[in-house]
């Protein structure tokens, strides 16, 4: 194992933005960088020994101060949407950016730790990305810490420890945004790719992506990948929660959910044969389909656009915090957030 370093550019401040490099013995690389603690390329080969990129981003730090599809990054404090844009917290109410229409979407377009420059510790085969922000920032109480680690194993095993405490309660809920495409970055739609959920439960929405409160079953509708199906098999389906979100981009409840690492994704490219496994310690998944991904380009000139990526996005339950029933995304004082997403490649 190794873990390299090389310039990525430079953050607005004049500070340096830098590319860490973790290699393993088969072939697989995960770069990631201090902006954004972003995912930027991860290079796994296919069944038959040839090496492609397969997430979506960019060639160079400065790329991602834009970065209008969060590719690769780091959501926090809050990842996913909270209801027009507020919450209570011990009798409080906070009132966030509403960016999304009325609600507010990944904590904050522009001051989110998506576009924050991470510290950034190297390991044998990891890179550990920390940050502080302070009480009240974006909307969000408490003194916050967090960070997230990235580690690379001999088992082609791409891990995420995530950990974040703060001195007030508030609410913590991580995620990474990264689109993969199996076949390549550079390959066109994800349509194709068979996908597999543990998850025979997911939580309906309203037009505005938030959901309703039900925790509604998938069998007999198009929302059911407890078999695996090809993405774009039924993505078109005349459906109310396919209409709304024009496609898929919802969450799933992960059976079982006991805050124990288990599977609950298994994705296959069938050109490439490359398959992904997922496992997380968290109850939820956004399953995102790149309906909005806009046209730009990326890596390498490729260019991006509709359903060019998929996101497998770990998450406590989007506005989990106006929603009592949901598991709660409130950590501080003396309770620490803590989970673990692993992404296991296999070449088939």
């Amino acid at each position: 194992m190794s873990v390299t370093v090389s310039p990525f550019g430079l953050y607005p401040d004049g500070r340096e933005i830098n590319l860490y490099t973790i290699s393993n013995k088969n072939g697989m690389q995960a770069a990631v960088t201090n902006v954004g603690a972003i995912l930027v390329r991860l290079i796994c080969p296919d069944r038959e020994g040839k090496a492609a990129d397969v997430v979506l981003g960019f060639d160079r730090g400065e790329d991602y101060l834009k970065n209008p599809s969060f590719f690769g990054a780091v959501i926090g404090p809050n990842a996913n949407r909270i209801g027009g844009a507020a919450f209570e917290l011990e009798g409080k109410t906070w009132r966030l950016d509403a960016n999304d229409g009325e609600n507010n979407l990944h904590s904050h377009k522009e001051q989110g730790w998506h576009k924050r420059l991470w510290e950034a510790a190297v390991g044998d085969n990891s890179v550990t990305f920390s940050l502080e922000d302070c009480d009240g920032s974006m909307g969000f109480p408490g003194n916050k810490k967090a960070s997230v680690t990235y580690s690379l194993s001999e088992g082609n095993e791409l891990q995420l420890h995530y950990h974040g405490i703060s001195d007030r309660r508030t609410i913590l809920n991580f995620t990474n945004h990264t689109y993969f495409n199996l076949e390549g970055h550079d390959q066109g739609t994800i349509e194709g790719h068979i996908l597999q959920l543990k998850a025979s439960r997911f939580t309906p929405a309203d037009a505005g992506s938030i959901p309703t409160g039900e925790i509604a079953p998938v069998a007999g509708t198009p929302m059911d990948f407890t078999v695996p199906k090809r993405v774009g098999e039924e993505i078109g389906a005349d459906f109310e929660q396919l209409k709304f979100a024009a496609g898929y981009d919802h969450n799933w409840v992960i059976d079982n959910w006991d805050g124990t690492l288990r599977r609950f994704a298994v994705l296959k490219a069938p050109v490439s044969g490359r398959t992904l496994e997922a496992y997380t310690t968290l109850p939820g998944v956004q399953f995102y389909a790149g309906n909005f991904i806009e046209e730009q380009i990326g890596k390498g000139g490729a260019a991006y656009g509709y359903r060019s990526g998929l996101c497998l996005e770990t998450q406590y339950f989007p506005d989990a915090a106006n929603k009592p029933k949901f598991p709660g995304a409130v950590f501080g004082e003396d309770t620490e957030y803590d989970s673990v997403t692993v992404y296991r490649f296999l070449f088939l």
